[in-house]
């Protein structure tokens, strides 16, 4: 009775741990995404980015030159410190 007892808590607590493993790995996985190049389907892999705001930095980059700096985002209607801070290791400008 005991190790069936014991095979129930280890199975819930792979259950329970398992997803906030693959929620830590998810965003190493991504590789750089340079937004003065990348198309709406790169930009939606960011987090916070669906497509419409990765229209509005397209539509942005088209009016207004390639970014200069990753913080620049934030001129990017919809676009905040916060999402920018989530995704700052995988931006790049260049």
């Amino acid at each position: 009775m005991k190790k069936v007892i014991s095979l129930v808590f280890s199975l819930f607590l792979f259950c329970a741990l398992a997803p906030m493993a693959a929620a830590d790995e998810a965003p190493a996985a991504l590789e750089s995404v340079n937004i003065n190049s990348a198309d709406v389907e790169t930009l939606v892999t960011l987090s916070g980015i669906g497509p419409a705001r990765a229209e509005a930095i397209i539509a942005w980059r088209e009016a207004n030159g390639d970014f200069v700096s990753v913080d620049q985002l934030v001129e990017v209607r919809g676009i905040g410190e916060s999402t920018v801070e989530a995704n700052r290791e995988v931006l790049s400008v260049e």
